[in-house]
């Protein structure tokens, strides 16, 4: 079974890559969900975070985020306690996934997969990346968002360079057309898929 993770920043194509590999009879792992799914149902994260940050859930059971991002985000020693309980509890519930995979293989869809640890788990890693200009026109079509409040996001995540020093591949998406990435996308993955299974 191959195992390939898939990071990059916001509105670059990332979702047109992991439909590719669905296609391919790959398990598609969303890291975002399965982050939300464990704050309510795995005991040890949550207790986890509620000894590193106190109560930091609300009456019905879900994670009070507003109140855990303020706390999180001006402080670096609190983010880097953040990432040090969530990024282990991540990783075991990916390798699990990876075990009970009966899939021809599994890929691994998130944005923290390199800082995380999981990009180690892959074969192999795949930045989907594009330029401010096309990412811009892609998130306020998707998202509703003004042209501030989409430069502050794209401002707000790790640049190409990054990508490219930190991941096997990257992979830039200068397609205006949907249906043409997606048969670069599936051209690369047989290639690489068979490259890796050689």
């Amino acid at each position: 079974m191959t195992v390939i993770g898939i990071t990059g920043p916001t509105g670059a194509g990332k979702t047109t890559a992991l439909e590719v590999l669905a296609e391919m009879d790959f398990e598609i792992v969303d890291c975002d969900a399965l982050y939300y799914q464990m704050l309510r149902t795995d005991e040890d994260l949550r207790q986890g975070l509620r000894d590193a940050f106190g109560e930091v859930f609300l009456p019905d059971g879900s994670l009070d985020r507003r109140a855990l991002a303020q706390r999180v985000f001006s402080d670096e020693r609190e983010l880097a306690k953040l990432d040090g309980i969530v990024f282990p509890a991540m990783s075991a519930a990916v390798k699990q996934k990876i075990q009970k995979c009966s899939q021809k293989g599994l890929a691994i869809d998130a944005i923290n997969l390199v800082e995380s640890g999981m990009g180690e788990l892959c074969a192999a890693t795949v930045a989907v990346t594009a330029s401010p200009a096309i990412r811009l026109k892609r998130i306020m079509a998707r998202d509703g968002l003004t042209e501030e409040q989409a430069r502050a996001r794209i401002d707000a995540q790790k640049s190409t360079d990054w990508y490219r020093a930190n991941c096997t591949f990257l992979l830039e998406n200068q397609e205006e057309d949907r249906e043409a990435f997606e048969a670069l996308m599936r051209s690369f993955f047989q290639n690489l898929v068979a490259m890796i299974n050689k």
